[in-house]
């Protein structure tokens, strides 16, 4: 399969991984990864032999999962089985987005296939169901995977264990075209499939390969191989059985290197002649050439801030910030067209985030910005990496917070490729009220800031999302999660108080006291509101009142900022947030109910007024912590 496909079918420029137009190949059993690796090295990535003999060592190119960003070509993390599978998805909208908004009659400068191979794990997870849905309701015809029906996994025979089912029917109810060869190993069955593959351009495209684990070994069709090396006489037969050394583990053929080496040097060909059409294509439209060119970059076109909206306690009022980001994302929507595109798991009215005027991605329809994702909020995540990885688009995707749950896995997979996709949670908090604690996110925001590399961001008011969304869209080394409210908060008079700027330092001295405080009032999101009607009630006591929406953001910030904002001497402080105690002792010391107004189980179901002060998220509780503390 592998073979067939990059030798006779794959476009790509091993002097150049990152060329546009290249063919992208996904390995979804990332436990197979040594196969990538091979590939790699022998078509001429840069990808030494040596390399491969370090295989899942400190610091090789050889990791024991693909890590994108790690090896050159390899083009998606994967490990988590479903994962690879449904990015792959992500991968083959981009391009087909892509090629709607910019290709124009004899000029196709998007033009390139996904290509993938999966195996039983990743169809039995159930991520890859939900992706392949989406993409046989989309009809992503330049996506072609083979799946590798090998019937092991690691406990045995699969059909003897868990898994029977007919994939291709199930594909073939999902919309896509499915092919079945008997003999994988036949590289002119598993040809004429391919081609068989590409001409169907309406539907993507499911290859299953009945093949053999350890195919020529003396372990051929045992689970042994999926999990255990080999002895190392059945290595050595193995090498014999194909006519290799015996005794030379990393032996390359010099006819083999040879010619694997000047597939690999066509590729340089196929650029320069893609090159050549951009040429032309540019001289024919210089602007949209422009415009591809730049958001191939990653880099965002001038004037892309200016329809931001500024809010105000007289024209605006008492908003969710859910709606204040709605406003957000269609003041932005027309400087970004085709550039930012997303949508939510069917909840676009509950989220606020449907691009007015924008188009939907349809079936054979793709230059619409906004996607929708149906009730796959599995698929969704994983797409918007793909998306993101693709290059040229900034894809955000949305949710309640409570379903990060079943979002976590692609989340952390963005943390790891760096990828700037954009994660909008709406209903953050106890505040939505009546659907209970099943819909209630308590635990999520400690979560969050326990992930590497992951941006969270719970504004309090319209100004701070307008800036939230500003840090999101700027961020390139990573995903950010913007939480926002259901229920309304009133907008800030930023002519009382800090400006909202200042929350790209993540906290922020909101109101200050004069001279030394007494008690540093910490809250952000829907309860900064709560903090400020009770520091009105504290004029007794120096109060500072402190922002505080971005954790990650406060601790980028250099010690003397962090020490201006809470400083060190000051020990009476009062944390407040509808969620999980867990990690205020960072900011607090020794979290109690005495020093932190928050979520110490699960919710309830009652209007958010109820919960609010039956949870004791009032200014008069605030009011009654803040004097135990002082002692006043």
């Amino acid at each position: 399969m592998s073979y067939i496909l990059w030798d006779r079918f794959m476009r790509f420029n091993p002097a150049n991984p990152g060329w546009d137009n290249r063919d992208r190949f996904v390995l979804s059993p990332g436990h197979a990864c040594a196969l990538l690796y091979s590939l790699l090295h022998l078509y001429g990535y840069d990808l030494s032999l040596d390399e491969l003999k370090r295989f899942r060592q400190w610091g090789s190119k050889c990791p024991g999962h693909p890590e994108y960003g790690e090896t050159p070509g390899v083009e998606v993390t994967t490990g988590p089985l479903g994962q690879g599978f449904a990015t792959a998805v992500g991968l083959a909208m981009a391009e087909a987005h892509l090629a709607a908004l910019f290709n124009r009659p004899g000029h196709s400068i998007v033009d390139h296939y996904t290509y993938g191979i999966c195996g039983d794990g990743d169809l039995m997870e159930g991520v890859s169901s939900e992706a392949a849905s989406l993409a046989g309701y989309l009809g992503l015809g330049k996506l072609i995977f083979f799946y590798d029906d090998n019937r092991i996994s690691i406990e045995g025979n699969t059909r003897d264990t868990a898994f029977s089912e007919r994939v291709g029917a199930r594909f073939e109810a999902y919309g896509w075209q499915v092919q079945s060869v008997p003999n994988g190993h036949d590289f002119f069955s598993v040809e004429d499939a391919l081609n068989q593959a590409r001409a169907c351009a309406d539907q993507p495209s499911l290859i299953v390969c009945r093949t053999h684990i350890g195919y020529g070994s003396p372990e051929q069709d045992s689970a042994k191989v999926h999990g255990e090396p080999f002895k190392a006489e059945h290595y050595q037969a193995t090498r014999t059985h194909f006519g290799f050394p015996a005794d030379q583990p990393f032996h390359v053929p010099a006819e083999a290197q040879g010619h694997f080496r000047q597939t690999g040097e066509r590729g340089a060909r196929l650029e320069a002649e893609w090159r050549g059409r951009l040429a032309a294509y540019a001289r024919e439209y210089p602007e949209l050439a422009a415009r591809y060119q730049l958001v191939m970059k990653g880099e965002l076109p001038a004037g892309w801030e200016a329809r931001i909206p500024e809010f105000t306690p007289e024209k605006d009022g008492a908003m969710a910030t859910r709606d204040c980001s709605g406003k957000v994302i269609n003041a932005l929507a027309e400087g970004l067209r085709g550039y930012l595109v997303g949508g939510s798991a069917d909840l676009a009215p509950s989220t606020k985030t449907y691009m007015s005027g924008h188009g939907d991605v349809q079936f054979h329809d793709f230059a619409g910005d906004n996607i929708h994702f149906g009730v796959r909020e599995h698929a969704m995540g994983a797409a918007a990496n793909g998306l993101a990885l693709h290059g040229g688009l900034i894809p955000y995707c949305a949710t309640f917070l409570q379903f990060l749950n079943y979002m976590a896995p692609t989340l952390r997979l963005a943390a790891l490729m760096k990828q700037r996709a954009i994660f909008v949670y709406t209903h953050d908090s106890i505040g939505l009220g009546e659907d209970g604690p099943t819909h209630q996110p308590v635990e999520h925001l400690a979560w969050l800031r326990a992930m590497p590399n992951v941006l969270t961001i719970r504004p309090a008011d319209g100004n701070e999302t307008a800036w939230a969304w500003r840090v999101a869209l700027t961020r390139r080394q990573g995903p950010t999660v913007l939480c926002f409210s259901r229920q309304k908060l009133p907008t800030l008079d930023r002519k009382q108080c800090a400006p909202a700027e200042n929350l790209t330092k993540g906290a922020y001295v909101l109101i200050d006291c004069q001279g030394q405080p007494e008690l540093i009032l910490l809250a952000g999101g829907g309860e900064l509101c709560l903090a400020l009607e009770a520091h009105r009630k504290l004029s007794g006591l120096r109060v500072r009142l402190v922002s505080f929406p971005s954790w990650e953001l406060f601790e980028a910030q250099p010690q003397a900022y962090k020490d201006s904002v809470l400083p060190p001497q000051v020990k009476a402080r009062l944390g407040i947030e509808a969620a999980s105690p867990q990690g205020w002792d960072r900011y607090l010391g020794p979290v109690s109910q005495a020093n932190f107004i928050g979520m110490w189980g699960f919710g309830a179901s009652a209007p958010y007024e109820v919960l609010a002060q039956q949870f004791g998220f009032t200014a008069e509780n605030v009011v009654a912590k803040a004097k135990a503390l002082t002692g006043k």
